[in-house]
């Protein structure tokens, strides 16, 4: 009798081990397994763009600039009628960084230091 009770009672508490959760647990981790997957999906919501990106810069209260030999106090000037944050001279050859910046003149020199033209960025 003890020979067939051992094999039973392995069968029985295999098949215990074995048995699906209980209904409540298997809801809540469909719940749980739902809501990570929402808030996945869901795109982050914008945030608003530093003020320094934000772009103050009007190259077209600069344009006078064009056409004159710009001089130290003519790119200054530029770079207060354009509300600029910043002004960058740039002749033939000289080294620029490609970065934008929108709060920043551009004031583009020929070889005589006579200015082309002018844009923010």
């Amino acid at each position: 009798m003890i020979r067939t009770a051992i094999p039973a009672l392995l069968l029985t508490l295999s098949l215990a081990a074995c048995s699906s959760p209980d209904a409540d647990e298997q809801t809540a981790a469909a719940e749980q397994s739902q809501a990570a997957a929402t808030e996945a999906a869901e795109p982050a919501p914008a945030e608003p763009a530093p003020t320094e990106l934000a772009g103050t810069c009007d190259d077209t209260q600069a344009q006078w600039i064009i056409g004159k030999a710009a001089g130290e106090k003519d790119i200054e000037q530029a770079k207060t009628d354009s509300k600029s944050g910043a002004v960058r001279a740039l002749k033939p050859g000289d080294a620029a960084t490609m970065d934008f910046n929108p709060n920043r003149l551009n004031v583009i020199l020929d070889d005589k230091g006579v200015a082309t033209s002018v844009n923010c960025g």
